[in-house]
């Protein structure tokens, strides 16, 4: 053996590295050409012996630098850390007994090589230093160390060789040699691979740590080092979700670098140096020259980026570390492919070359594998933390921008800054690196492709260069189309939003029809514009295709045209494929990269916008300092509403004493609230003092209901005390709402207090501040928005000199004057200047401003004086305060019953989903339906209950639900999609299968023969699969939209034919989510996922077919191969669904809370709560991203695993290409390879959409149980019309009829017997509940009927079509339901009836000289639910539609609430005179509208008690005498 290399003396290394590695080709016959190859001695002591060394040298300062950094505590020292220690001290101790056995020999004067000294030395130091490492990480608290994993790996990995070439020379020679040398070497390869295995396993956690009180910490922290790699620690939560759905508590909390609390408060941080830096500069700036106007310009911003790149930068770079090293990787297995080539070539080369190419090419796989999840895992996480800081600055600014700043943007501004610009940084995070690492490989497969092909490549790159502006042309008009539909969908979900909110009164009018057409005209442009997209998408999935093809054409072509010599062998051809491949990623990608950092600069300049608007002072307000005495001083003051803003208050001086109650009063707009507000902090102080002692309670003007139960509401975050929460409800008049609500205090209060009347949130929001035991009370005219009585009761209970609060200091802002003599001070403001001050009788005495406001407000307060005999009896009815009349006429505040009605029904709060971004899926925020609050339960029953729980599928999904849709895209051509897409990869494989033909062809003199034909037939195979696929993608789309259309109009039609009764104990909310967002599921999810799930599954099935024919043997894996990827799949597919249906129920709470906080910040500040809020946004945000986090990693956990399914192929394929290598020829095993290698992408997609498949495929089933719920009579009955003049004479006849409401309740009529003859008016009375609106309804057939019948002029109506029934009665309802259009549609949705009898109607109906002022006339456009005009107006339209009508049948359904006594007796008097004839149905509640009818029918408990002419029922004495002499009518 050659050994005398290495006696040169070592005078520098490199020269003997030079010589070593030409000594290793100097003896490449001993080395590679030979069947038993083996390594010169002299090359296993150097660069064998040395890698190790060189690593861990090379790692160790970058460590050491980590590890002083981050310190964990100590771990124990361990029985394995011992054992690890002493081992390494063997090594050691080996190592040198080589190096003094060296000197020995020297001694002896045998003088060994060099070598001998330095490698014993070498390694023996690097020994020394792993295990003081050992030592060293054990005191840092590192659990389990990857540095040093990877150093014993290597050095067991290089001294295999030297192990296997010395067992190899003594079995040759007979004999050992150097018998000393021989025994250490072995002792050493022994204690490598045992402290291989021993720093496999993990230390104990380490002791001192902070004491982690979590009961369900996150496995990622205590896990071992290849546990991470492989993501390995996930596996028990897939484990759990498989086995059962998973829950909140399942979930593991999050590590301590993600919570909000700390990223926030670094990004803060580093924010506010930002600031201050640019503050710095400015100032430097101003110093060193005056600045001219002009250089203003210059003072730098502070820069939202350089915080986040300082914040989140370091982090984000370790991924792009692990996506360099991935990206470099990649061209490797190409490579690799070329030597397998050039090997199968070879027929003589020496099998082992093979076997070694196979495992490089798995090796590689597989770390390319880890690399990339690594870095995704970095990416992610880097992502999510950014949600979080940027949430949460955005959170803790909104609570302090001053008020100009927060008119500057809208709470929906402010809002979508959090949720939809924080989600663009989270998707941009992902492929961000693309931005350095797509020119990278483009610029690395380019060289590799040119080193093959020459110039022919810029062929191909030139082809696919042009595609990029087709696709991006075809993405711009696939986004203006997204806008279109977007805009036909909203119209269509507000249109059923009315529609499902007055079905009532569509089902009396009968006017289904028409609304039912309006849905579908808007459904058929929506689906039409979905359509044209669809045919955009489905060219740019055929140029998405056939790019890769089409460069390999045109490359091959000019590759094999430009010149005779140029020959396309397999080697070329499947190499610079796989390069092909690689390309297609990057040159994809970059354009989309690039779009979306536009959109990210775009919301980080918005984003940077709200953060620098200007705060609010926090010492604007002194709250140490004031004049003894006083609990609040003015002096000089002068505030404004912004600093651009003109002051709107001026020289305000006012001293209050402690315990004084102060009014103040003063016409509307004259600063009265700005005054409350200025005390408070809220407005820009431009001059003076002011200030407050002692801590604060305000009730603003507009009550502030937070979204949680009426008790939390009131507590306010202060400790519960039963006993004092009792005297403010007692003093707030709360007691009675209590018994209405249906949860009592533990109701819980929808978003802004929907199902609160304007009175009860005033009195909640009274109650807040009177619990909060505060020094000093501002109250902003808290008495407005309740009835007088109540007003009065407050007053003297809370506010006034004997109510809770004497003592305290208070500020009322007040509108009523009955209270003012009570009071001690009277300031009376008026243009934002303080006019007067003083007590009651002083101001009166001066005779000025206050004594004018004495006499222009004495006049409304006569009325308020009169209003409670009016509401007396109603209190009784309604047993809830309704808005007093003049708020309700002036706002136009929908009357607070109807508000109570709508929101039994909208208990589930609508939440289709907000304005979507067209870019990808994760940027839909998907709300769920939020849980209906608890639902209000009839009293008496209580396990009936009225709104049902709303059933959420968990576990896997029915086949049959993949049937339903198949039956609604029509199964002819589902079988047609799949035929076609088997003829695509046919197609693809054939002319694959032709190229490696082709690439076989013999070589005769240099050139192949009839390449033309061979470039034409490849050619055609190719643009025939990209046809198929066009076809393909047209005929899925087409499917899609067929079944879209069919399934939402079988769920229209069935919601129109269900009776009322469903939608009594459906809230609206979940009918409507129906229409929303399963129907977008339906029409724009599922199409492109069945897409993309049927082309990986065929792709990966058609890799099986191609290795399997190129090579049998790979059959026998193939069934171990699928059960672990089956596996895998199921695992993944339940966790991850489950995840992902938490993480978006977790989700809204944040941005509903948040967008109550932006509407209550000035309560939240008066009562110094800002710090928990910030806290309870805080747990939001965690608990939304507990929930993200798992799926992110779920995603990596399969990525790991699926892809090592494909590397397995990989290398199977390899491995039996090598195998069958003589019965193989080049071309296959270039097609067989080349194939494996792209599997692996499409195997972990076919996982990706498998899951959301079955995630989206649920709408499906979900509409599908809404196009099935029973329904009411037919609408028309064939043969069974009635006469088209009936009714003719109004007769009415009910026999023994009994009804109830629902299955399961009791009967609301019972055995009713009565006749009314034609042209009768009867007035029907009666408590509430006694069935007065009960008969009404089945009349109509709302109810149907139990027992008995009703005739009308002798015909049974049970036995005649619905419409034919409804459509020849008229009705006014009780709550008058306008729809958004114009009025005439309002009034004739038909259009039978002419011009001249609409206006005769209107004149009728006093509507008339309101029209013709109207612009637009007739064409008036109503808002949604007629909100423009006032009740009364509703009211009369109302009338005016029962004119138009003007059947022979009147019902007249007297409204509640308190509608204006004008606009009833308008009604009553045109009833009287337009419907003289016919026979009229009144349900009183105003027994004065009814004292001259026929006939008065009284019920009582679902029976008749008494039915007579008004008269003698008075004088019988009986019920209804009893309620006329409450009326004050007897």
């Amino acid at each position: 053996m050659p050994e005398k290399y290495c006696d040169v003396p070592i005078g520098s290394t490199s020269a003997s590295l030079l010589i070593n590695i030409s000594s290793f080709f100097q003896d490449s016959n001993l080395s590679i050409h030979t069947d038993n190859p083996d390594l010169t001695p002299c090359f296993q002591n150097t660069i064998l012996a040395w890698i190790p060394s060189i690593y861990l040298w090379s790692a160790l300062p970058f460590y050491l630098l980590y590890l002083k950094h981050n310190k964990r505590g100590y771990i124990v020292l361990s029985m394995l850390s011992r054992f690890k220690t002493l081992f390494g001290v063997l090594l050691w101790c080996v190592s040198w007994a080589d190096l003094f056995y060296s000197f020995h020999e020297l001694l002896q004067n045998r003088t060994p090589p060099p070598v001998y000294f330095v490698t014993p030395l070498i390694v023996g130091i690097t020994v020394l230093i792993a295990t003081l490492l050992i030592q060293y990480e054990r005191l840092r608290g590192v659990q389990s160390s990857g540095v040093l994993i990877i150093f014993w790996f290597l050095s067991v990995l290089c001294a295999v060789g030297p192990f296997r070439s010395k067992i190899m020379t003594t079995t040759a020679q007979g004999h050992v040699n150097e018998r000393f040398r021989f025994t250490t070497f072995y002792i050493y390869f022994a204690l490598i691979i045992i402290e291989l295995i021993l720093s496999c396993f993990k230390e104990k956690p380490p002791f001192f740590s902070p004491v982690s009180t979590d009961p369900n910490p996150c496995p990622e922290l205590t896990s071992g080092f290849l546990s991470r790699l492989t993501f390995w620690w996930f596996t028990s939560m897939a484990v759990l979700g498989y086995k059962r759905p998973l829950e909140d508590k399942d979930l593991w909390s999050l590590n301590e670098d993600d919570t909000s609390k700390i990223i926030v408060q670094q990004l803060s941080k580093e924010w506010d140096k930002e600031k201050a830096e640019c503050k710095h500069t400015a100032e430097k700036e101003k110093k060193t020259r005056c600045i001219t106007q002009e250089d203003k310009k210059h003072n730098r911003k502070p820069s939202f980026l350089k915080a986040l790149l300082r914040t989140f930068g370091p982090y984000f770079l370790i991924g792009s570390f692990f996506k360099l090293i991935q990206d470099l990787l990649s061209f490797v297995n190409p490579q690799l492919l070329s030597v397998l080539i050039g090997f199968i070539k070879n027929k003589d080369a020496p099998a082992w070359w093979g076997f070694l190419i196979a495992a490089l090419m798995f090796i590689c796989a597989v770390l390319q594998t880890l690399m990339l999840h690594q870095h995704f895992q970095y990416c992610f996480v880097t992502g999510m933390r950014l949600r979080t800081g940027i949430t949460g600055v955005i959170y803790r600014k909104s609570l302090v921008i001053t008020n100009s700043a927060k008119r500057s943007s809208t709470v929906g501004e402010i809002v979508n800054l959090m949720s939809v610009d924080a989600q663009r940084f989270m998707d941009l995070m992902t492929f961000l690196n693309m931005l350095w690492s797509a020119p990278l490989q483009i610029f690395l497969a380019l060289y590799f492709l040119w080193q093959a092909l020459g110039p022919s490549v810029l062929a191909g790159v030139a082809v696919m260069v042009l595609l990029i502006p087709f696709n991006s042309a075809i993405a711009m008009k696939t986004r203006a189309f997204q806008v279109e539909q977007m805009r036909y969908k909203d119209s269509r979900i507000k249109l059923m939003n009315e529609i499902l909110g007055g079905i009532k009164v569509l089902k009396l009018y009968a006017w289904e029809p028409s609304f039912s057409e309006k849905v579908l005209e808007i459904r058929k442009n929506e689906l039409r514009v979905l359509k044209k997209s669809a045919y955009l998408n489905s060219l740019s999935t055929f140029a998405w295709i056939s790019a890769p093809f089409l460069v390999a054409l045109t490359t091959f072509a000019v590759y094999v045209s430009v010149n005779e010599k140029n020959i396309l062998d397999a080697e070329k051809a499947f190499v610079s494929l796989s390069l092909f491949n690689i390309l297609k990623f990057p040159l994809s990608m970059l354009p989309q990269v690039i779009s979306n950092i536009a959109q990210t600069s775009v919301s980080l300049k918005r984003i940077q916008q709200f953060l620098s608007h200007d705060e609010l002072d926090p010492n604007c307000v002194e709250t140490k300092v004031i004049a003894p005495g006083s609990a609040i001083s003015v002096t000089n003051a002068t505030f404004s509403w912004g600093k651009e803003l003109k002051p709107s208050l001026k020289d305000i001086n006012l001293l209050v004493p402690s315990g004084a109650l102060v009014a103040i009063v003063g016409p509307v707009g004259c600063g009265k609230s700005s005054l409350v507000s200025a005390l408070l902090g809220e407005m820009e102080k431009l001059e003076g003092e002011v200030a407050v002692k002692g801590s604060v309670a305000y009730v603003p003007q507009q009550a502030w209901i937070q979204n949680a139960t009426l008790k939390d509401n009131i507590l306010f975050g202060q400790a519960s005390n039963e006993q004092k929460y009792q005297n403010v409800l007692e003093a707030c008049a709360l007691k009675t709402d209590l018994e209405v609500l249906p949860g009592g205090d533990q109701t819980e209060i929808g978003e802004k207090g929907i199902n609160l009347s304007g009175g009860q949130r005033q009195r909640v929001s009274l109650a807040r501040a009177v619990y909060s035991n505060s020094d000093i009370y501002l109250l902003d005219d808290p008495l407005s928005a309740v009835d007088s009585h109540v007003a009065k009761h407050i007053f003297d209970k809370v506010i006034g000199p004997d109510g809770v609060l004497k003592g305290k200091t208070r500020i009322l802002v007040t509108h009523g004057i009955s209270f003012l003599p009570q009071v001690d001070h009277i300031v009376v403001v008026v243009d934002g200047k303080i006019s007067e001050m003083g007590s009651y009788q002083d101001l009166l005495k001066q005779n000025k401003a206050f004594a004018e406001f004495l006499r222009s407000y004495a006049l409304d307060e006569d009325i308020e004086e009169d209003e409670p005999t009016m509401l007396e009896e109603e209190e009784v009815l309604l047993a809830e305060d309704t808005v007093s009349i003049h708020t309700d006429l002036a706002d136009n505040e929908p009357v607070a019953n109807e508000v109570r009605k709508q929101f039994l029904r909208q208990l589930s709060v609508i939440s289709s989903e907000g304005g979507e971004c067209p870019n990808k899926m994760s940027t839909k925020r998907r709300v769920c339906e939020k849980k209906p609050a608890e639902s209000p339960l009839p009293r008496k029953n209580p396990n009936e209950k009225l709104i049902q729980a709303e059933t959420t599928e968990t576990g896997m999904v029915k086949l049959t639900v993949f049937w339903q849709y198949m039956k609604a895209v029509s199964p002819i051509i589902s079988l047609v999609i799949c035929f076609l897409y088997c003829c695509q990869n046919a197609a693809a494989i054939g002319a694959n299968v032709w190229l490696s033909d082709w690439t076989n062809e013999p070589v005769i003199n240099g050139t192949q023969h009839n390449t033309a034909m061979r470039i034409g037939v490849y050619a055609a195979l190719g643009l025939l699969q990209g046809l198929i696929v066009l076809i393909c993608s047209f005929t899925l789309a087409m499917g899609g939209i067929n079944a879209a259309r069919t399934l939402h109009a079988a769920l229209l039609e069935n919601k129109f034919h269900t009776p009322q009764s469903f939608y009594d104990t459906t809230p609206t909310g979940r009918i409507i989510n129906r229409f929303s967002k399963d129907i977008y599921v339906i029409d724009e999810v599922i199409p492109p996922t069945i897409l993309m799930f049927l082309g990986t599954f065929f792709t990966s099935l058609s890799t099986m077919i191609v290795i399997i024919a190129s090579t049998p043997l790979f059959a026998v894996v193939i069934v171990p191969l699928a059960i672990l990827y089956f596996f895998v799949q199921r695992f993944y597919v339940a966790t991850s669904r489950q995840l992902k249906r938490l993480e978006s129920v977790s989700r809204s709470p944040i941005y509903s809370h948040f967008s109550e906080t932006v509407s209550g910040a000035s309560v939240i500040r008066a009562y110094r709560r800002v710090k928990s809020f910030v806290d309870i946004s805080d747990v939001k945000m965690d608990e939304n991203q507990k929930s993200y986090y798992p799926g992110i990693v779920s995603n990596r956990w399969l990525g790991v695993r699926v892809e090592f399914v494909g590397n397995c192929i990989v290398l199977f394929a390899a491995l039996f290409a090598v195998i069958g290598k003589n019965s193989l020829n080049a071309g296959l095993v270039g097609l067989s390879v080349s194939y494996a290698l792209q599997v692996t992408l499409s195997l972990n997609w076919m996982v990706r959409m498998t899951s959301e498949l079955e995630t989206n495929i649920v709408a499906v089933e979900r509409i599908k149980e809404y196009s099935e719920t029973e329904t009411e009579a037919p609408w028309v009955i064939e043969g069974k019309s009635p006469p088209a003049d009936w009714p003719s004479r109004g007769e009415l006849e009910f026999v023994n009829y009994s009804v109830r409401y629902r299955k399961g309740l009791d009967l609301v009529l019972k055995d009713l017997n009565l006749q009314v003859h034609g042209g009768e008016k009867i007035g029907i009375v009666g408590r509430t509940g006694a069935g007065k609106s009960s008969m009404t309804l089945c009349l109509f057939r709302i109810l149907e009927a139990v027992k008995g019948e009703i005739k009308i002029d002798g015909v049974k109506i049970s036995e005649i079509g619905l419409h034919d029934l409804r459509s020849r009665l008229t009705i006014i309802p009780q709550d008058p339901v306008l729809f958004s259009g114009t009025l005439r549609m309002n009034l004739d949705p038909f259009n039978k009836y002419s011009d001249e009898e609409i206006w005769k109607a209107l004149e009728l109906s006093h509507l008339k000289r309101f029209v013709s002022s109207q612009p637009s006339m007739l064409d008036y456009e109503c808002s949604e639910g007629g909100e423009n005009l006032s009740v009364g107006q509703r009211q009369l339209v109302c009338l005016a539609r029962a004119l138009l009508r003007k059947t022979r049948i009147l019902i007249l359904d007297e409204a509640t609430a308190a509608i204006d006594l004008e606009t009833d007796d308008l009604i009553q008097m045109t009833i009287r005179t337009q419907f003289e004839d016919c026979t009229v149905l009144t349900i009183a509640h105003r027994l004065n509208t009814i004292m001259d009818y026929t006939r008065v029918l009284v019920l009582d408990n679902g029976t008749i008690a008494e039915f007579d002419t008004p008269a003698s029922l008075i004088a019988s004495k009986g019920i209804f005498y009893s309620m006329a002499k409450d009326a004050g009518l007897a």
